[in-house]
């Protein structure tokens, strides 16, 4: 068996067909090649062990598009000298599931080689389809390396994952996916040395491709033929943004840009326009941003500048948030967008905002005092004797569930932080505030 620091035979530019997306022809022969994932590639990372060993394996490959799935089962097959057949969950069913099986266990009697099989897109795959899959995958016939866009621990059936390894991978970082355009650019298998390729271009490829490799290379084959149709080599702004047609968005997502942007979002939804609102987060999306970052922000304006005005704000946010992680990009935009225009539009306060500021400086400058001894904790032993919780009112043994009490330290008696607003829901909760103040403030002459 050939080991992990073995690079396969490498059978030059004329075992590569000419003909192949770029993407494919650059796709690496050795796991040596492979950039990114080094969370799962680096020395004593489970991948690379697990390669090393040469052990029969079956994996769950997690993550979005493009960055590395399919690459990943051709090059662990190089590595070991494995046979290698791929299936796609799309046009494949049982029948073909155990005809390879059936092959499979041909090749390890007779040839004692073992089989990789890769299915793509595995959360195709109907409960049945998987269940297929089980006895070959315990007894070791076959190496199983399923690869899926959706979370496996919701789209694959359990006893298959109980068998199997499940590795994320995480997008392409900036760096990584300049690593595969300037690598494409030079190789003999990629543009050899044909085209360059401005840094204004390159800079796009890397906004658009966001964290996808294969979508990278792809733009960058177009924009060679674009270059090469009008007799030019090098691959300009221009060029690029005719062959791919995505005009480039003039946004630094290190600099002021990134941040003049984000806080036009903000403020256009705090402004309740929406539509101003929707440019911005478009401009965001189309640049590359990150999109937990954008989901953060939203999350906060929905306490921040609409609190309790409409309290399904900050529902709303939170759910576009854990949208966004769970589906990715770029899907990710609609649950992005339908919480801009819910935020948009919302009825706006905050009194939120100001009751936490303002608390918050009040302690800071001292106004703190100790606690009222009714509401100081009296389940540890000896707290009786020190008169904690002696003179505590129970609210729910009351009728309305408020009774007259004090709450806050001695200095803070009346202070009012929380000022609802007359919009949206905090004109109702303005009303009742009223009335429960009245009440827990109310005189206790035995206290």
């Amino acid at each position: 068996m050939t080991s992990l620091f073995d690079a396969p035979e490498d059978d030059g530019p004329a075992a590569v067909d000419p003909g192949a997306p770029l993407a494919v022809r650059m796709r690496p022969r050795s796991l040596e090649e492979v950039v990114g994932q080094q969370h799962l590639l680096g020395d004593r990372a489970p991948l690379r062990r697990l390669v090393e060993s040469d052990e029969p394996m079956s994996l769950v490959l997690y993550g979005p598009p493009g960055t590395g799935k399919t690459t990943l089962a051709h090059v662990i097959s190089l590595a070991t000298k494995r046979q290698f057949v791929q299936l796609s969950a799309l046009d494949s069913g049982v029948k073909e599931v155990r005809a390879v099986i059936s092959s499979a266990k041909r090749e390890l009697t007779y040839a004692g080689r073992r089989t990789v099989l890769f299915i793509d897109e595995v959360h195709r795959f109907s409960k049945t389809q998987q269940d297929s899959l089980l006895s070959a995958v315990e007894d070791r016939i076959v190496s199983l390396i399923a690869a899926t866009t959706e979370n496996p621990f919701f789209s694959v059936v359990s006893p298959l994952l109980s068998r199997s390894l499940v590795l994320a991978l995480q997008p392409l970082t900036d760096d990584d996916v300049r690593t595969l355009l300037r690598r494409a650019l030079a190789s003999e298998r990629g543009l050899d040395g044909g085209f360059t390729l401005t840094a204004e271009a390159e800079e796009h490829l890397v906004r658009i491709a966001g964290g996808d490799g294969r979508k990278s290379l792809t733009a960058l084959e177009s924009g060679a033929g674009a270059a090469k149709a009008v007799g030019a080599t090098e691959i300009d702004l221009a060029t690029l943004e005719t062959a791919v047609a995505q005009a480039a968005v003039r946004y630094d997502r290190q600099g002021d840009m990134h941040y003049d942007v984000a806080s036009a979002l903000i403020k256009s939804i705090r402004g309740s326009d929406v539509d101003a609102a929707m440019h911005y987060l478009a401009r965001m999306v189309e640049a590359g941003e990150d999109p937990r970052f954008i989901a953060r922000r939203l999350v906060i304006s929905a306490s921040e500048d609409i609190g309790m005005a409409d309290p399904t704000s900050l529902q709303v946010a939170v759910a576009a948030m854990q949208a966004v992680q769970f589906i990715g990009m770029p899907e990710g935009h609609f649950p992005l967008a339908q919480a801009v225009v819910h935020l948009a539009t919302a009825p706006k306060s905050n009194a939120v905002t100001l009751a936490m500021s303002e608390s918050v400086a009040d302690v800071r400058a001292g106004l703190a005092g100790p606690v009222p001894p009714g509401l100081r904790d009296a389940h540890y032993a000896g707290a009786k004797k020190l008169g904690h919780g002696r003179t505590y009112v129970y609210p729910h043994a009351h009728p309305d569930g408020v009774v007259p009490q004090q709450y806050p330290p001695d200095a803070l008696v009346g202070k009012d932080y929380y000022r609802p607003t007359n919009r949206g829901v905090e004109a109702r909760l303005g009303e009742r505030l009223a009335k429960l103040r009245a009440i827990i403030r109310r005189t206790r002459a035995r206290d």
